[in-house]
């Protein structure tokens, strides 16, 4: 029996890319006319059938719902997991976990392969390159079909869906201006890159908080990380060179990281230098010194994705239907990580 034919495998054959195989068989006029003939060709000659979303929801009910996040190294991650399954159970469906890795490709691939009769709905929370690219073509496709969708953490206004978030630039507000309240003057923060939504958010409540109290903005002060591998050498070598006495940093592993570095260099945490983290995990707690940090609450964005999906799932589409957006309050948990306010 010969394996089925898949749009990985296309791409593969053809040396072109998922996304525009996913794009030209539904002759989008983003691709030449040429490439799109040739995949078509392809495509037929070796019979590939492409997901037929919208008959198989006529068709079933799988009391499934499909979860794909963008890594696992974060323990928020495992926390929205973990609260989207509470729900889902207590309310008689299943969740399927898919791992985007950080990759577009994989991301439309998981959802190709969950769209074909295995779940009835998504949550996600898109990959750091989907992002970068800006395409969200395989979003809307299954949006479009009937299929609900429900984006949380890193969200896009593009797409028109049911979403949970936090109130991020809030969230970074309140971190820096604990740090400004505890004495620090030269105030370092540790991001990624801009096209990563929550990011370019807590860099932009950073820099408010610094507004907010009169203190100048040094770019030379902040490091946007891109890879995660390469976040602890960065690290290092970004402390070295700046002279800091509190460090914001939008994760966990950043923050960690820094902490690390700082008591390398002969300092003390919080003496020398203080620092705060994003996301409350097991590592805030339990490093050495606790971290201080903004809790996301993760169970409980989970919690109200699968609400928010599972209704979705069990009323009859209206016309008049509406998306929401459901914004979760962020939390400081200060601990020993920072010195005591003024």
């Amino acid at each position: 029996m010969k394996p089925k034919l898949t749009l990985k495998n296309i791409a593969k054959e053809l040396d072109v890319s998922i996304s525009t195989v996913s794009k030209a068989l539904r002759d989008s006029p983003e691709i030449g006319e040429e490439t799109r003939a040739k995949i078509k060709a392809f495509a037929k000659h070796y019979n590939y059938k492409p997901n037929n979303i919208a008959l198989s929801l006529k068709n079933r009910k799988t009391k499934t719902i499909g979860i794909i996040i963008p890594e696992i190294v974060h323990h928020f991650f495992t926390t929205v997991i973990s609260g989207v399954e509470k729900v889902a159970n207590e309310m008689g469906y299943n969740v399927l976990v898919c791992l985007s890795d950080n990759s577009f490709d994989k991301e439309v691939l998981n959802m190709e392969m969950l769209a074909n009769g295995s779940t009835d709905g998504f949550i996600l929370s898109l990959a750091k390159e989907t992002m970068q690219k800006g395409d969200y073509h395989h979003l809307v496709e299954v949006i479009n079909q009937g299929m609900p969708v429900v984006l949380f953490d890193r969200v896009v206004e593009d797409i028109s869906c049911d979403k949970v978030i936090i109130d991020d630039v809030s969230g970074a507000r309140k971190a820096v201006q604990h740090l400004i309240d505890t004495g620090c003057k030269r105030i370092g923060l540790l991001t990624t890159v801009d096209y990563v939504s929550v990011g370019k958010l807590r860099t932009h409540g950073y820099k408010q908080a610094l507004a907010d109290n009169n203190y100048p903005i040094n770019e030379d002060l902040i490091l946007k990380i891109e890879e995660m591998e390469d976040s602890e050498l960065q690290i290092k070598e970004f402390l070295e060179e700046q002279n800091v006495d509190g460090i914001f940093a939008v994760n966990e592993h950043f923050a960690i990281s820094a902490v690390k570095t700082v008591q390398d260099q002969g300092k003390k945490v919080p003496d020398d230098v203080s620092v705060i983290g994003f996301t409350d995990g097991e590592l805030s707690r339990l490093f050495i010194p606790s971290l201080t940090t903004v809790s996301q609450h993760g169970t409980r964005i989970g919690e109200e994705s699968a609400r928010l999906l599972i209704e979705k799932l069990e009323r009859t589409p209206s016309p008049d239907d509406y998306y929401k957006t459901i914004l979760v309050e962020t939390e400081l948990v200060v601990r020993n990580s920072t010195k005591s306010k003024i």
